[in-house]
C-alpha cells in the first residue's frame, strides 16, 4: 500500500499547482491537448532519451495496451506533462495482445524475457498492471520525491476505483532502495533484465488498505 512518509501541508507546499488527471477514453475530449502533449512527452522519454523501438506518429509515442481498457494517470503543471503512468486490466483484451507482462510471458513481445514472471501471469479483475511510469527531467530535485508520490497515490486511488486490489509492474532494479524513501511497498515477483541498459524487475504492490 502506498502510504506517503511526510504530511500532506508539507508534500502540497512541494508541488505548488501540479495537478493529476486520470483520463480515458469516454473523458478525454473534457482535458483538451492532455493526452497528445503525454504521448509526446512518452516519445520524448522512451523513444528519444532511452531509444526503445516502439510505436510512434505524429511525435507521439504509443503501443497496443493504449486502448479504451487503459487509463493514464498524468500529473501536469501550465499545460506542462510532468509525469505520467498507464493502468490496465489483467483481463483486458485486443486482438492477440493481453496485458505487457502476461504478453512477454507467451513470447509475443520482443525484447523482454519469457520468465519475466515467477508465476503464471493472472487474469484477474482485482489485479492491473501499471506501466510506462515516469517523471520528466524538468521536475527539479527538491520536489522530485513529492511528485513521485503524487503520481503513485494517483495511481492507487484510480486503480483501487476500477475494483483493484493488487498493481503489477516493472520497475528499476534499485527499487528496494528508493522505494522506502517514497513509502511504498511491493514484492519481487520476477528475475532482474535488462532492456536498452537498464536493469527492471517485476514487483506487485498491494493496495487493499
Amino acid at each position: 500500500m502506498f502510504t506517503p512518509k511526510r504530511n500532506a501541508s508539507a508534500l502540497e507546499d512541494e508541488l505548488g499547482n501540479i495537478r493529476a488527471t486520470t483520463m480515458n477514453f469516454r473523458n478525454i475530449h473534457e482535458h483538451g491537448t492532455l493526452l497528445a502533449k503525454y504521448l509526446e512527452t512518452r516519445k520524448a522519454i522512451f523513444i528519444d532519451r532511452l531509444k526503445w523501438q516502439v510505436g510512434q506518429v505524429d511525435g507521439m509515442e504509443f503501443d497496443q495496451y493504449d486502448t479504451p481498457a487503459c487509463q493514464w494517470v498524468v500529473l501536469h503543471e501550465f499545460g506542462e506533462v510532468l509525469g505520467g503512468v498507464r493502468l490496465l486490466p489483467s483481463t483486458a483484451t485486443c486482438g492477440i495482445y493481453s496485458y505487457m507482462l502476461r504478453d512477454a510471458q507467451r513470447g509475443i513481445l520482443g525484447g523482454l524475457p519469457t520468465d519475466i514472471l515467477f508465476f503464471e501471469a493472472p487474469v484477474k479483475p482485482r489485479i492491473w498492471e501499471a506501466s510506462r511510469f515516469f517523471v520528466t527531467d524538468n521536475v527539479s530535485s527538491a520536489r522530485r520525491l513529492a511528485v513521485q508520490q503524487k503520481l503513485f497515490h494517483r495511481m492507487t486511488v484510480t486503480a483501487k476505483e476500477g475494483g483493484a486490489t493488487s498493481i503489477l509492474g516493472i520497475v528499476p532494479s534499485i527499487w528496494a532502495r528508493w522505494s522506502r524513501r517514497l513509502g511504498v511497498g511491493a514484492t519481487p515477483v520476477g528475475a532482474k533484465f535488462s532492456i536498452e541498459g537498464t536493469v527492471s524487475q517485476s514487483v506487485l504492490f498491494n493496495i487493499q488498505k
